[in-house]
């Protein structure tokens, strides 16, 4: 059932994906070739580079399109969980394309700055530029809440990137308005200026999508969300442990781990797990594909008094930022508990230091100590 409404929203993103790109790909040429007539009849560097950049977008909307759509192809044998990461792919290449376009905006302009030449611009031309700021403003706002919408990181940037432009060419418009006004011609300057942006923008999106590529911290506000649907269970003490799987733009599995009462049956424990994994995936999209168990304690005195002995002396670490899954066992002399560490400190020596603290403590107790990371 999961997998079905996972692909009938895949269905639905790609489709909205394609529409918004296509818009995007139709407009960019319309402008670019308005642009490049304009930069060619008035001899403007930097109107014919915002040409450029015009095409380069029309390009990138391409990629992002055959990256759609292949990353909503359905999982099979060699990759049983999607092609969604293919997307990433696609968001590099596009950053290839905007940095390549910016580096090359970058060598023409400091050409025309060591052997200037002069513009000409007429009425006609400022009203087409003045024409293209306005139409990309309205493109950059719907593509990026688009991409927003439908969770495509390529889309916010061609939004973000669209939104950029226009305030390029609003000072293409106003270096054209210097140099009828005034006779100072600042084309080539200006066409460094947008140069740097570009590559500057190029680097983020490229910095962002390897990010995205090697995994990254988890946002908290999700992470609490999940937690916080699960912890409504009225049988469950705490969700710990929580790690999310990224496989493509909505494509996010977890494994998570959940205290429950040591009396519970194996039967009850199987259809609380059900009952989560069905819940979070209903609210969230994430996909439980694994829950492992910790025990509680219910009955015993001492456990519990060992318990808040063992917690106040580990959290008396900074480092130490939360333990769970303690669990002590009065009759075989075990304990057992998980430490989340920051990274503050390394795990051998935290767990070394926590091991003789412990020990001290309780030498009678065999001790198992398991250090998760501050994920």
């Amino acid at each position: 059932m999961a997998e079905t409404d996972m692909e009938a929203l895949a269905a639905k993103r790609e489709k909205a994906i394609v529409k918004t790109s296509v818009i995007g790909i139709i407009t960019n040429v319309f402008l670019a070739g308005f642009k490049a007539a304009v930069g060619i009849i008035a001899n403007s560097i930097a109107v014919t580079l915002d040409a450029v950049n015009n095409l380069s977008d029309a390009l990138s909307s391409v990629v992002t399109i055959i990256g759609a759509k292949l990353g909503s192809k359905a999982p099979n044998k060699k990759h049983p969980l999607g092609y969604g990461r293919i997307e990433y792919l696609s968001s590099m290449i596009v950053a290839a394309i905007v940095l390549y376009a910016g580096i090359t905006s970058m060598v023409e302009s400091v050409k025309k700055i060591i052997t200037p030449e002069a513009a000409d611009y007429n009425t006609l031309s400022l009203v087409i530029i003045s024409v293209a700021i306005v139409v990309k403003l309205i493109l950059g706002q719907y593509v990026k809440k688009q991409g927003k919408k439908h969770n495509s990181g390529a889309l916010v940037a061609s939004g973000a990137d669209a939104l950029f432009d226009a305030v390029l060419s609003a000072s293409v418009l106003a270096s054209a308005i210097v140099y009828m006004v005034w006779g100072v011609s600042l084309e080539a300057y200006v066409g460094v200026v947008i140069s740097v942006f570009i590559i500057k923008a190029g680097i983020e999106m490229m910095i962002e999508t390897v990010n995205d590529i090697l995994g990254k911290r988890n946002e908290r506000e999700e992470v609490e969300a999940v937690k916080k649907l699960i912890c409504e269970e009225p049988d469950v003490r705490g969700a710990y442990d929580l790690l999310l799987f990224n496989y493509g733009p909505n494509r996010n599995y977890a494994s998570v781990h959940l205290e429950l009462p040591d009396t519970m049956t194996v039967d009850e424990v199987d259809k609380l797990t059900r009952r989560v994994q069905t819940k979070v995936y209903t609210e969230t999209g994430v996909i439980l594909t694994g829950i492992g168990v910790y025990s509680h304690n219910t009955s015993d005195d001492e456990s519990a008094k060992m318990r808040d002995a063992v917690r106040d002396k580990v959290m008396a670490h900074e480092w130490a930022l939360q333990i769970h899954g303690f669990y002590a066992d009065t009759v075989n002399k075990t304990l057992r508990f998980d430490v989340v560490i920051s990274f503050d400190i390394e795990r051998s020596e935290a767990l070394r230091v926590l091991t003789e603290e412990v020990e001290a403590l309780y030498p009678d107790y065999s001790l198992m100590i398991v250090p998760d990371i501050d994920a």
